[in-house]
């Protein structure tokens, strides 16, 4: 039996139906109760880790994705412990690339690398996902928002993550590994707008925001330390931070998703 975290969101949700579709048991974890298909749901909450405990009875592997607020209110060395006593094998954390290049600290990873358990490491970059920001302004202007116009990120599609993640969690091999995930190809907010146009079938205008009028938006949604970390990714990003990781294609045996293919599965949150 596989335990998923976090099991109701971008990750979390194509995870689980992935691992149902290919026959195994899977309890998902979420903070708010919901029916997922196909799996056992419990609710429980990382930033209790006692609340994980009965969803670990009979467990070989653990999927760990902590919430946004976690490393203000959580402790994951306490999670690990109360995986570890419930005789659970394997973990795969969903980390960041930014641990990779010194942007994030490194503490979620410390835990569960300490923790004596076989462990694999998921460092996504930007995420495709992260276009979702910009639905209502779209919905309702035909606008997207957006700072660094013109900088590109190879974003990663979270269904590939969850397709990686599902790998590492059933098959053998993957313990000690540490996977950077990206897209196909670096593509900036201009661009990103307009794929979106060219699904939509409608024009949408790209504005671009200053960085500042960009970090007081984003400061109503995450700590300080957070916004200014993730500014730096998207407007003066590393080398490390643009390239193109093979590792989505040599886990799958295929290409990464596009953004295009993203967008094209999620239009009508932009219609």
């Amino acid at each position: 039996m596989i335990v998923v975290t976090g099991a109701t969101g971008n990750v979390g949700q194509p995870l689980v139906a992935a691992l149902v579709e290919a026959g195994e048991q899977v309890t998902a974890v979420a903070r708010k109760v919901t029916e997922v298909p196909g799996a056992r749901f419990h609710q429980g909450d990382l930033v209790e880790p006692k609340s994980l405990a009965p969803a670990l009875d009979g467990a070989e592997a653990v999927f760990l994705l902590t919430s946004a607020d976690f490393m203000a209110n959580g402790n994951l060395g306490e999670v690990v412990d109360v995986v570890r006593s419930a005789g659970v094998r394997r973990v795969v954390l969903l980390s960041s690339q930014g641990v990779g290049t010194g942007r994030h600290p490194s503490v979620l990873e410390d835990a569960v690398r300490q923790s004596g358990l076989a462990w694999t490491m998921l460092r996504p970059g930007n995420f495709a996902s992260n276009s979702l920001q910009w639905a209502d302004m779209v919905r309702t202007q035909r606008v997207v928002a957006a700072p660094f116009g013109d900088v590109g990120l190879p974003a990663v599609d979270p269904v590939d993550i969850a397709a990686v993640a599902a790998v590492a969690l059933r098959e053998p091999g993957h313990g000690g590994h540490v996977y950077t995930l990206t897209g196909p190809v670096s593509i900036s907010p201009s661009q990103q707008a307009a794929a979106i146009a060219d699904a939509l079938g409608e024009p949408v205008r790209f504005v671009e925001l200053s960085r500042a009028e960009a970090r007081n938006q984003m400061l109503g949604y995450m700590p300080e330390p957070v916004v200014e970390a993730t500014l730096g990714v998207l407007g003066t990003p590393s080398a490390a931070e643009q390239r193109v990781s093979p590792d989505v294609e040599r886990i799958l045996g295929r290409p990464p998703r596009t953004f295009a293919d993203w967008v094209a599965r999620n239009i009508t949150a932009f219609k």
